[in-house]
């Protein structure tokens, strides 16, 4: 997906990103900025460890926050609640060729991407339908045992 393409999300992972990119904008930005004020304090700069460090870590902190505001900026929400066909907000309940089970996400923050090998198998599949998975060392195949709406 490009940088230009808007990442999938439903409402409550949008909000979710929301008061993360609050906290970050608040609480950590000002603490960020008490501990260069702090460590300034500690004198000559040139060999100051406490101020590089909490210099580098406000540069880390920014980093994530324009990561985080671009990502919501480019976000399509999407309110998959159909428990007919796998989606981004669904969770699938999938078993190997194995028997083995496993629940996962469709998500595009903190679940399987529905672009990722997996999610892009995955992605319209109802209950009962046999999925292709691409991988590195041979496809492997799964059946989708059910779906829910997250």
């Amino acid at each position: 997906m490009s940088d230009l393409e808007g990442q999938q999300l439903t409402a409550a992972q949008r909000a979710a990103l929301d008061a993360e990119l609050a906290d970050m904008e608040g609480p950590q930005r000002k603490a960020a900025v008490d501990a260069i004020a702090t460590a300034r304090a500690f004198g000559d700069l040139s060999e100051n460890f406490e101020y590089h460090a909490a210099k580098n870590e406000q540069g880390l902190l920014e980093a994530r926050i324009t990561r985080l505001q671009h990502k919501l900026q480019h976000a399509v929400i999407v309110e998959h609640t159909s428990t007919d066909s796998v989606g981004v907000g669904s969770i699938v309940e999938i078993e190997d060729e194995q028997g083995e089970r496993m629940e996962i996400e469709i998500s595009s923050v903190g679940g399987v991407s529905p672009t990722s090998p997996l999610g892009s198998a995955l992605m319209g599949a109802a209950v009962g339908d046999g999925v292709d998975v691409p991988a590195p060392r041979g496809s492997w195949r799964a059946t989708v045992v059910s779906i829910r709406a997250a």
